[in-house]
């Protein structure tokens, strides 16, 4: 089971942190059954950047960046070293605690 602390780059939202959140699922579907809104407008395929978000800690604990990835990344608003596609960081089996920010999901329209 993992701990996972959300913060928001997007004004007037304060930081989450869910416990007890199971492996094997994304961060993307982790922050959407908790009704954390996450852009993904191509459905979570690994073929947009919209789901973009920046790990802090926990890195280890999630599915390793893959070349297809990475290139999406690059496309992303602001990315740093830290950045990942939330459809792709899957929840490796264990536990931990992970860390992550959300950009600003307005300068997105639509899903």
């Amino acid at each position: 089971m993992y701990t996972i602390r959300i913060n928001f780059e997007e004004k007037g939202l304060e930081p989450v942190t869910l416990h007890e959140v199971v492996a094997n699922q994304s961060l993307l579907e982790v922050c959407l059954d908790n009704g954390i809104n996450l852009h993904h407008n191509c459905g979570a395929v690994c073929a947009c950047s919209t789901c973009h978000l920046y790990v802090n800690e926990g890195e280890a604990f999630l599915e390793a960046l893959s070349d297809r990835e990475e290139d999406f990344i690059d496309r992303a608003v602001n990315p740093r070293i830290n950045s990942r596609l939330g459809c792709q960081c899957i929840l490796q089996a264990g536990s931990g605690e992970i860390a992550i920010t959300l950009p600003d999901q307005s300068q997105f329209l639509g899903e």
